[in-house]
Parts: C-alpha cells; structure tokens; sequence
C-alpha cells in the first residue's frame, strides 16, 4: 500500500522542482493537471456498486444477473484494478429484501449470503429493509459480514443511532469515510407495525452533521455516502421525498466527494454537462451526475448492472478519471427475436452457484403450482404501473373488492411489483407481483368522507408507490386542489350522505405512503392469498375485463393518468 507521507514529500519536491524552473518571479507552482503528470502524488482508486437487489440472488429464467455471475465479473475487475496497483471498495444501494419468492420465503438470507461471497463493503439500509420485523432486520445484520449504515435513523426510545452512521476505509491509502442514508419516505413507506419504534430524519441535514464529525475528528480523505435516497434529476422528486440531487446541493461544495445510491432504480447516466437524463442503453456509455461538485451514481436494479468508478486524487482534489455500468449477461432480442448477449458472457462463480442453489430449489414445488393462465400480460412493470391505471392494479383492486364485498378498491402501485406474462400463472407469480403479506381492510364511510379520502389519495402523484389503482368509482380529480368529483360508486350513483364501502391494504390504512390514517375493519385476508383464491377461481383470465375504461380524470396535471404536478422545492 503506498504511503501518504512519502506521497506527500514526491509531491513538495514535483512542485519545488516545478517552480524553480526559470522564474525569477513570486508566480505561484504550477501543479500538476494529470495523474501522469503528478506520478507517486497521485492516488487511484475504484469504487464498484449495485443497488436494489429484491431478492434477486439466482439468475432470471433467460440466464441475466444472479449474484453468482456478479461474483465473477467482480473478482475480474478487482483483479485487473490491483494489477494496476490500485484497489477497490464494493457498495450497495440497499434494499435487499423483498421481490423474489425464494428469497422473501427466507427472510433474504441467501441475498445477504451471496453479498458475504462476494465481498461487499458496505451498504445503506433501504425502505424495503424494513419489509419485516426487527428481529429479521437484527438476523441480518447479525448474518452480515459488512457494516449496515444508516446516519438518519433513531431508535426512539434510546435516542440514539438504529445502525452506525458511516465507517471509514482505508483504499489504497486513502481514508475515506462512507456515510449511509435511508429516503425519509421509509416513515410513510415502511411498514408502519415494524416502524412505529423509530424516527427517520432528513437525510440533507443528517450528512452535514456527520461530515463536521468527520472533519472535527480528522477521519478521512474523502467523504462519500452510500444512499437509498433516490435520483430525481434536477431535483424534480414529485410526491417522493427530496433525493441524492436536493442532499448534494444542500451541503458545502467539495465537503461530499461522491453518492453511490438506489431507491429509484435507474441507470443515472446523464446527458454531459445537463440536468437531463441521457438516452442510456445497455453497454452504452454513461455519465454519472454531479452537482455542486458531488458525483452520484446508480445502476439500475437487480444487479443487472455492476457500476465501476475508477477515480484519481492529486492536488487534494478527486478526479472520476472513467466510469461504465457492465451488464451482468443481459440480453436483447435480435431482428429474429432470439435473446442475445450484450457484450461477453460471464461465466456464474461455482461455489456461489453451489451454495445459493439449496436456497433456490427450496420451495420450489409449491412455487410452480399452476393456478390460471391468461393470454395476455397483465401489466405490473415499475415504469408503468406508478404512472398510470393497468389490468393488473385493476384485477388486484377488484380481487379485494370481491373478496369483501366493498364498493370502491384502492390499491398502491408500490404493492405491485412485477408483470404476469402471458401464460400460465404460479403461486410463484403472485408472490412475485404481492410480496409483502399485507391484510385487506374495509372501511364504511359517508359519500362526503369518501370524497374526502379519495381527495387525498387519488391526488397522490405519479412515479412513486402511493399512485392509487382505482376500481368502483368514476369521479374527476383536481390535481391541484387534492379534491375529487364523484359521479358514481359502484354503480349507485352517488350521494354525500349516503353509505359506502371500499378497500385498501393494510399497510396503507396505518398510513403507509401518505394515506390517510383510518380506523378500518381488518378482514384477516391476506393480500397474495386472495390474489391466489381469485386467479384460482377464474381459471382463465380475460385481461381485457380488467382494462381501465377510464373512469377517473384527472385535470391541472401534466400527466393525462394520474396527477403529476411540479414540486416547488
């Protein structure tokens, strides 16, 4: 490992060298403005990170991502880096758990296994850490070879920290300090049964505090964070909290080197020198943000991408001298619709194979019971169903009406998350689409306290979790005022004092997502176990009878499907 001190003297002797060159003047040295030209005074190093794994620990059925493969790539890349003499440090995003049945079944545990295998350094803790009890957040981080960080969570009771706030690491001879930082949604997002003992601060003043610790104590070289905050460019976070972009542009310049973060799943790849995403395809090129002097980074989800930094420090100053997401054996289908590597094959590390597998087969008999078919994709995809009305959120919202008989089913898109394609439909399909384990509650109301929820929830805004999926009712929403006009309910018609009845997950009805609190009938039926009854019972699924008609308009919004509205922070 290279020794800062005598870096230190190279670098005086560069700069006497430099300017006792000719000048008879007091001009000041000139410095050195390559790591080629700084030499020994120069310090490389690399940063490698994924985010948003979701239980992704085994390969896709097309033979993408899988942390076996990640190994591989990882070992390469670390091979390559300290044939160069340099070293790495490897970063997750966070948000480990929930999404994958294999994994959910197991509390995550082959996701925190293979991170052991693959040698993380350290990760944020993510919203969806908070998926289950403590106690399993306390098995995890138990079984966890690599610090938990989290800067802004607080246990209540104690007052002090729920996770250690950073740690710091030597790279190459460089301290450098990680700080982790969780979305402040998690307290509207999080499980509020889980959640209820502990206080979520705003990450932009967390950091600033740590930093002055960090500084007063001399700690470190360079100060990076890992976060689960979310990239929203130019700031524009909508209904979510504000992200990696409002956090770097709070803090004083050059005190926050760099953010290595999840939350929001997309490649954060920019179009240089602009707030604006760029036009990112797998294998392209990709430039990570940077504002006020802070580069942010993000590779997608699923491990399907392995993000790597290769940065320089000289002049006291850190410099990204390149910076790639390679894809983890994804695919893209050709002009002859065959699936085709991007870019080369990375052969699954063995013993990471051999040990994940137990984990993989477990279960697999009661996963792969076929229940129904269905011709045609029931639309569940991130991109589409937090954006706007699909047959999946409608046949999940009409299963718990049925189920109850309610008039009116609210369902948040955040509790969808996967597509059914076309074909047939597993048990393992709907734990997939319906991981959480939520209760269907039923609340009766008035029309006028109905028209008062739905003002709150149906304004929600596009592009998070909370947008609602809406069945049984046909009303308009003023994006703007947060109030709705109801035409129809249920086919009833609609009067303010008469009595109604409507559904919505538990999680949402202790005020997950920024709903409204309410005091509902618990129906003890569990979300995923009356998807299975009512896909069950149907047998064949006419997607069309689940597609959106229309029903609900929206008006002072940008968007045509569901209110998006400028955030004015």
């Amino acid at each position: 490992m290279k020794n800062l001190l005598i870096k230190g003297l190279v670098a005086s002797a560069v700069l006497a060298a430099l300017t006792g060159c000719g000048s008879d003047n007091d001009d000041a040295p000139v410095l050195p403005t390559t790591c080629a030209e700084a030499g020994e005074a120069c310090t490389t190093f690399t940063v490698l990170h994924t985010n948003d794994n979701h239980g992704r620990f085994w390969e896709n059925k097309h033979g993408e991502y899988g942390m076996a493969a990640r190994k591989t790539l990882i070992d390469q890349i670390r091979a390559e880096v300290e044939s160069n003499g340099s070293e790495t440090i490897l970063l997750s995003g966070g948000d480990i758990n929930t999404g994958v049945p294999e994994s959910d079944l197991q509390d995550a545990r082959p996701d925190f296994v293979g991170m052991n295998l693959i040698g993380y350094d350290a990760m944020a803790v993510g919203n969806h850490e908070f998926d289950n009890p403590l106690a399993t957040v306390e098995m995890q981080r138990e079984l966890a070879n690599f610090p938990m960080l989290a800067a802004n969570i607080y246990d209540k009771a104690s007052g002090k920290r729920y996770f250690d706030a950073y740690k710091v690491f030597d790279v190459n001879g460089l301290r450098i300090a990680v700080v982790g930082l969780t979305t402040e949604d998690t307290k509207k997002i999080g499980n509020p049964e889980f959640i209820s003992g502990l206080e979520f601060t705003d990450p932009a003043t967390e950091i600033q505090k740590v930093i002055k610790d960090i500084k007063d104590a001399d700690e470190a070289d360079l100060i990076f964070a890992t976060t689960h905050m979310g990239h929203y460019a130019d700031a524009q976070n909508g209904s979510n909290a504000p992200g990696d972009v409002a956090m770097a542009r709070a803090v004083t310049a050059g005190d926050l080197h760099a953010i290595i973060g999840g939350h929001s799943q997309n490649p954060v790849c920019m179009e240089p020198g602009t707030n604006d995403y760029a036009d990112f395809t797998p294998g392209g090129d990709c430039t990570p943000d940077k504002q006020n002097g802070t580069y942010i980074m993000q590779a997608h989800e699923w491990g399907k991408y392995v993000g790597q930094a290769d940065f320089e420090y000289f002049n006291g100053e850190l410099h990204l001298a390149s910076y790639k997401l390679i894809p983890v054996n994804l695919k893209k289908k050709n002009d002859a619709g065959d699936r085709v590597l991007i870019g080369e094959e990375i052969t699954p590390d063995g013993t990471v194979l051999e040990i994940l597998k137990q984990y993989q087969e477990k279960g697999q008999e009661q996963l792969n019971e076929v229940i129904a078919t269905t011709a045609e994709k029931l639309e569940g995809d991130r991109e589409n169903v937090r954006f706007m009305q699909t047959n999946l959120g409608h046949l999940i919202s009409t299963a718990h009406t049925s189920k109850v008989n309610a008039d009116v089913g609210v369902m948040n898109s955040g509790g969808v998350r996967a597509s059914i394609e076309p074909g047939e439909i597993t048990y393992k399909d709907v734990l997939t689409v319906q991981p959480f384990g939520n209760s269907i509650t039923k609340s009766t109301v008035t029309g006028a306290e109905l028209t008062e929820y739905l003002g709150a929830v149906a304004s929600l805004q596009i592009d998070s979790g909370a947008y609602a999926q809406l069945t049984g009712v046909k009303m308009t929403v003023d994006c703007v005022a947060k109030t709705v006009d109801i035409s129809d309910v249920n086919g009833k018609g609609y009067d303010a004092a008469a009595t109604y009845t409507f559904t919505v997950p538990s999680f949402n009805a202790a005020g997950g997502d920024g709903y409204p609190v309410l005091t509902p009938v618990m129906t003890g039926f569990v979300d995923a176990a009356v998807m299975y009854d009512f896909l069950k019972e149907k047998g064949s699924i006419a997607a069309g009878e689940f597609a959106p008609t229309g029903d609900v308009v929206y008006e002072n919004s940008m968007s045509t499907d569901g209110c998006q509205v400028l955030s004015t922070q």
